[in-house]
């Protein structure tokens, strides 16, 4: 096949031109390099063919014949290289058919001891193969036991795991499964048991994180309920507390003490190293049972939340969440009941459920570290503060019982107490307290204006009877009163004031004694306490107190004797009011003289009494004085009159005489005000009647009648029915009528015409008006009953002189008007 190729490709070529020697020997050189990459060199031939048929031309057919001249020398050398060793070739052949004939009986001899040999190792095979087996046995036993003490400690720590969950020790558990997730798992991470455990330990987590929030939600719901037994104890150390400051006080003289303070959260403080000694067995039996918080309260669900939850690495979660709830209960612990100030079991609940809630927080602020924060205690507290004190001025507002407010002001007190042993700022309370103050003093007014009311309704309004010196005795240890001309008189004898001023004198130190115990344990100095004390009396005396004289006076059952007795009573305790200063300057050690000392407002207060007293005795005899004068019975139309007083008018004195009688115990000018009134108003009275306009006409017989009744009034006046007044003082309240009467009686008109508006007139305090007014009344009269008068000379001549002085009164009241 080489052969033909070379031919073709020598028969393809041209002939090549003649060449030179030294051509040639470059030729030769060139064929012989491209022989030897062909032989040499595993490569595409395009190359080397190429630069052999591009140097020159015709090249290609020497090369072709250089080419065959190649092979045909090559050929020459394999014939000799066969030729050399054909020989050994035949040798070997033959040495191999000489050994084929020995192969076969060695085959044989082999297979025959391969047999034997089979045979004879086929027991110790199978015994090798046992010994293997159990080799292999013997190492997976080892493997599987180093691989079982890997898991062993794995498996422990997971049932370690659940017992603790059973047995509710949550925060071991969560240990546990840290040292399973960073220890124990990993080493044997590639089993499938342990890939189970790891993915079931965040499950884990999170039923433990449930079950301990629904710990603390039952321990929330639970410390609400509790929180007023808590509260209850917390305050009833604090009052078991305030009962040995006395006792304390007492021994701060002889000796070092200590102060023991009421705790609940396991925190006792003390002074000066030393514990109080105390005198009372039961004292000493309370302090050893002196109950904690945590006697009280399970606080074991709040550690062990915080514990996982800070294990967990989800404490702010928690802090949130217990802040968030404990902000909820405590707005509704701050919320009062409706009728929370009908009784005060309801006002100490309330307090009680306050105390035990902030008593738990000071406990939790202590005992756990970051759960709850002195600022957020302190938040709370202030909410809370505000809360109280808007709850307590408003119910407080519906207190009616002084001794309600007592007790609140005493629950108020204990409170602020308490919480100030806690640590809680509590100055706004006792700032409260002054507003619960005025309301107990508002409470206690109202009480007592009851009192005053059912004393002065009680009262006979009479004279104290007294028979023996015990009773003297007895009145004077409840009334400071001290008369000497009543001291020298015989038994039995009176007291000139009524019983109910010693009920009064008594009920205001009464007063005094119920203000003072509002302002116990209030840390007031004395001064305070006086001042508050001082406050209180007055606003009694001159509000209570005078109201319900003012009230009593008015009533209408409340006669002229009756009155002239409350002016006697309101004189007396007006004199005893010194003695009240004194009584509360003895109350507070309080020296009266001391600057900005209250004085009491007694005087005042008594003195607008009697006034008022005295202007109601003129007005009931004025009233009086009206009823009798209602009951005159004048016949003006009569001729002539009776020759006597009218039985009215003298009714009217005599009542005069005994009442001004009454009087003689009054002070002199009241009976003197009193009688001269009466006789002012008797006097403008029958002024009244005769001007009366429906009252058209008079006779001469009416007028001398009722100048009778007159001359009766000017006799009384004269009589001097009250002592004290200077001449005829009293009869000056009758001389308008009796200088009017005068003038009809004589018919002295030609003198008071002729000295009207003269200071020496003799009927000066006659009124043209007046006169004119009872002489047309007159006039009328005269027309009416004296048809005939015209044929009397007389007659005429007076019915002439009647409108001739008409005419000039009449002129002489248009000059007055104009």
């Amino acid at each position: 096949m080489r052969d033909m190729s070379v031919d073709r490709v020598h028969a393809a070529l041209p002939d090549p031109p003649l060449q030179s020697e030294e051509e040639n020997r470059e030729e030769e050189k060139a064929f012989g390099n491209a022989f030897a990459e062909l032989e040499s060199v595993d490569l595409p031939l395009g190359t080397t063919l190429r630069s052999i048929y591009d140097d020159q031309p015709n090249a290609h057919k020497r090369f072709m014949e250089k080419l065959d001249a190649r092979i045909r020398n090559h050929d020459r050398e394999i014939e000799k290289m066969c030729n050399f060793h054909h020989q050994g070739f035949v040798d070997a052949i033959t040495e191999l058919l000489k050994v084929r004939a020995d192969a076969e009986k060695l085959m044989g001899q082999v297979t025959d001891t391969n047999r034997r040999l089979q045979e004879a190792g086929r027991e110790v095979t199978a015994q090798t193969e046992e010994v293997i087996r159990c080799r292999i046995q013997q190492r997976n036993m080892a493997t599987t036991v180093e691989k079982l003490q890997l898991c062993i400690p794995v498996l422990e720590m997971y049932s370690k795991l659940k017992e603790q969950l059973e047995s509710k020790r949550y925060y071991a558990a969560l240990k546990t499964m840290e040292q399973l997730e960073k220890v124990y798992i990993p080493r044997v991470s590639h089993y499938r048991f342990c890939q189970i455990m790891a993915e079931n330990l965040p499950r884990l987590r999170e039923e433990i994180k449930e079950i301990s929030m629904s710990d603390l939600k039952d321990f929330l719901e639970s410390i609400r309920k509790h929180s007023d037994k808590v509260g209850e104890t917390a305050m009833r150390q604090a009052q078991q507390h305030r009962t040995f400051n006395s006792a304390v006080a007492k021994q701060a003289s002889t000796g070092h003490y200590t102060k023991p303070m009421y705790s609940l959260n396991g925190r006792t403080h003390t002074h000066n190293g030393l514990m109080i000694e105390e005198d009372s067995g039961e004292e000493e039996e309370a302090d050893e049972e002196v109950l904690t918080a945590q006697d009280l309260v399970d606080f074991s669900p709040v550690y062990r939340c915080l514990h996982i939850y800070t294990v967990l690495g989800d404490r702010e979660t928690f802090e949130n969440y217990y802040r968030k709830q404990r902000k909820k209960q405590a707005r509704l612990v701050l919320q009062p009941q409706a009728n929370m100030h009908e009784t005060v079991e309801g006002y100490r609940r309330y307090f009680n459920q306050i105390v035990g809630f902030f008593v738990v927080e000071d406990h939790i602020l202590h005992a756990t570290q970051g759960l709850v924060t002195r600022a957020f205690t302190d938040e709370l507290w202030n909410m809370a503060l505000s809360k109280i004190i808007a709850v307590l001025r408003t119910h407080s507002s519906y207190c009616e019982d002084p001794d309600l407010v007592l007790e609140l002001k005493n629950l108020i007190v204990i409170f602020a107490d308490t919480l100030q042993g806690y640590g809680f700022p509590v100055n706004r309370l006792f700032d409260l307290l002054f507003e619960v103050r005025d309301q107990y003093n508002e409470t206690l007014l109202k009480k007592w204006a009851l009192v005053f009311r059912e004393i002065f309704e009680l009262d006979n309004y009479s004279p104290i009877p007294v028979e023996t010196e015990e009773e003297y005795k007895h009145v004077v240890s409840r009334f400071p009163f001290h008369d000497t001309e009543i001291e020298k008189q015989d038994f039995p004898k009176k007291l000139p004031m009524s019983q109910s001023v010693p009920q009064i004198y008594t009920q205001v130190k009464e007063f005094i004694y119920a203000s003072l115990k509002f302002s116990e344990s209030l840390h007031r100095s004395s001064t305070e306490i006086d001042d508050m004390l001082r406050k209180s009396t007055n606003l009694l005396l001159t509000r209570t107190l005078s109201s319900c004289l003012q009230n009593l006076i008015k009533k209408p059952h409340i006669g002229l004797t009756e009155l002239v007795q409350i002016i006697i009573n309101t004189t007396h305790l007006e004199q005893a009011c010194r003695y009240l200063e004194e009584f509360i300057t003895n109350i507070t050690n309080v020296s009266p003289e001391t600057v900005h000392t209250t004085r009491l407002y007694g005087l005042s207060t008594f003195k607008d009494a009697r006034h008022a007293a005295e202007g109601e005795i003129y007005t009931k005899l004025n009233q009086k004085i009206d009823e009798f004068i209602q009951l005159a019975d004048y016949e003006w139309g009569m001729a002539e009159s009776d020759g006597r007083a009218s039985g009215y008018l003298m009714d009217l004195i005599n009542f005069l005489r005994s009442t001004f009688q009454v009087f003689t115990h009054l002070p002199g000018k009241v009976a003197q005000t009193a009688c001269m009134s009466a006789c002012k108003h008797l006097s403008t009275s029958l002024m009244q009647m005769l001007l009366d306009t429906e009252l058209k006409q008079i006779s001469m017989g009416a007028i001398q009648q009722f100048n009778l009744d007159v001359i009766q009034c000017e006799l009384f006046a004269s009589s001097e029915p009250v002592p004290g007044f200077q001449g005829d003082t009293l009869q000056l309240a009758f001389i308008d009528l009796r200088q009017l009467l005068d003038l009809f009686m004589v018919w002295d008109w030609s003198t008071y015409l002729a000295d009207y508006g003269q200071p020496t007139s003799k009927y000066l305090r006659v009124n043209p008006a007046t006169a004119l007014a009872l002489l047309e009344k007159m006039k009328d009269t005269s027309k009416k009953n004296n048809i005939f008068s015209q044929f009397r000379k007389n007659d005429r001549d007076k019915q002439k002189l009647i409108e001739t002085v008409v005419k000039q009164l009449r002129s002489l009241v248009n000059g007055m008007s104009s």
